[in-house]
Formats: structure tokens, C-alpha cells, sequence
């Protein structure tokens, strides 16, 4: 009897080990999985508040706000600031498409869409904003996802790594058999209702892309602005 107890003994203890194995390798595996999701969230948000201290919002209160985040649908640009507009208030240039790359985030060739909507196909130059090359200011939107899934030729998740640019970087635009080079001077954040990041500016050409922050967070609570000027060559106005 008493080897039978033994083994009896052996196995419950195999039995509770393989138990509290299972459970560290479970308790890592979900720990893992917390990080792997909030890391990148928590992260931005330390480099937001270094880089970014105070978010732009002189416009915010006499906007009207925007709908619950929760709701919309960001893969459409409409919905990216409380007054979206559609392409029909975009007066065609003939041209439809071009080009942007920035090689300081690996982005070559990406295609915008002039007036467009969908950004899971494209980027999209908000409707009404300057061409690339004339004076004003063309805005061009990209979406982000978590950076740990950036793919540069993926237009979900193409401006991922927007926040790692860096003011002097450069940002190259081939429009209608055209290359414009294009300097970062500014990068900051703003509400959804600061339309002023739209507004024209008609003592040189800017360009200004924007993307849905903070990564990871469903809810795009703001918005990330990289504001870039052209760099002087003979173009026309």
C-alpha cells in the first residue's frame, strides 16, 4: 500500500507543478499581450508630452464638436475634423493622383488622392487645399495604427511612424511630371475641431500631413500635424 501512496503523492505533486507552470507561462503570455497593446499608447504619450506640451485650440470653442469618436469610421477623411468636406468641394485640377515620398520613414512613392476618401487606399489631399508646388497649403491625410505594424506600402497603417520625424527631414512630391522638395519646419498636435491647420497661406507653398493620434487608442482623441515649406527652385505660382 504505502508505494501506492507514494505515487499517489508523486503525481498530485507533478500535477500542481505543471499547474503553476502553466500559470506563470499564462500570467507572462498576458502580461505580454497588456504591453504589447498599451506600450505604445503609454510611450506616445510621454513623447507627446515632451514635444507637444500644450495642444493648439484656439478655434475649439467656437467650432461645433466633432461626433463621438467611437463612431465614426477614420478609414474616411470626412471624419476627420468637425467639418468634413466632401470631393465635390474640390475644384479638379486635371490631375487626380501624385506622388510623396519621405525617406527618413522608409515611404516611397505612396500614392495621394486628390479630393478622395478612403484612406485604406491611398493618402487624400483634403478637399480645397493648395496643389503641391503653388502657393498655399496642401493638406494630406494618412492613417496610423500601432507602429509595431507600420508597413509603408500599407495605407492603414503608412503613418504610423509620422511622430518620428524630425523638423529638417525631408519630404519629396511628384505632381504632373513635377518633383517638389519640401522641408519639415513644425510638428504639433491639435483637436479635431482646430480647423486652423487648413487654412491657406499664400506667401509660399507648405505642405501639411496629417494623421489620427495617439496610436493604438480606437477612440483618436487628436490630431498629429507635420508642417513642412518648399524648398526654393523655380516653380510656378
Amino acid at each position: 500500500m504505502l508505494p501506492k501512496n507514494k505515487n499517489c503523492n508523486n503525481y498530485s505533486t507533478m500535477k500542481k507543478n505543471h499547474s503553476r507552470i502553466l500559470g506563470i507561462v499564462f500570467g507572462l503570455l498576458g502580461t505580454a499581450i497588456l504591453s504589447f497593446v498599451f506600450l505604445p499608447i503609454i510611450s506616445y504619450q510621454i513623447i507627446a508630452r515632451r514635444d507637444y506640451p500644450e495642444l493648439l485650440t484656439p478655434l475649439a470653442k467656437s467650432l461645433v464638436a466633432s461626433k463621438v469618436a467611437s463612431e465614426q469610421d477614420f478609414t474616411k477623411a470626412s471624419n476627420w475634423f468637425a467639418d468634413g468636406k466632401n470631393k465635390s468641394d474640390f475644384v479638379l485640377s486635371g490631375v487626380t493622383h501624385y506622388t510623396i515620398s519621405i525617406p527618413t520613414l522608409d515611404i516611397k512613392n505612396a500614392v495621394v488622392s486628390i479630393g478622395g476618401e478612403d484612406l485604406s487606399e491611398s493618402l487624400v489631399q483634403y478637399p480645397g487645399t493648395a496643389l503641391p508646388g503653388k502657393d498655399g497649403n496642401a493638406v494630406l491625410f494618412g492613417h496610423s495604427i500601432l507602429p509595431i505594424f507600420f508597413d509603408p506600402a500599407n495605407y492603414l497603417s503608412i503613418f504610423s511612424t509620422l511622430p518620428l520625424i524630425k523638423i529638417g527631414d525631408e519630404i519629396f512630391i511628384d505632381f504632373d511630371g513635377v518633383q517638389y522638395t519640401y522641408a519639415v519646419e513644425d510638428k504639433f498636435e491639435v483637436r479635431p475641431t482646430d480647423i486652423q491647420i487648413l487654412e491657406q497661406n499664400d506667401n509660399s507653398a507648405y505642405l501639411t500631413l496629417v494623421t489620427c493620434t495617439p496610436p493604438g487608442d480606437p477612440r483618436k482623441p487628436k490630431r498629429l500635424i507635420v508642417r513642412a515649406k518648399i524648398v526654393p527652385t523655380n516653380r510656378p505660382r
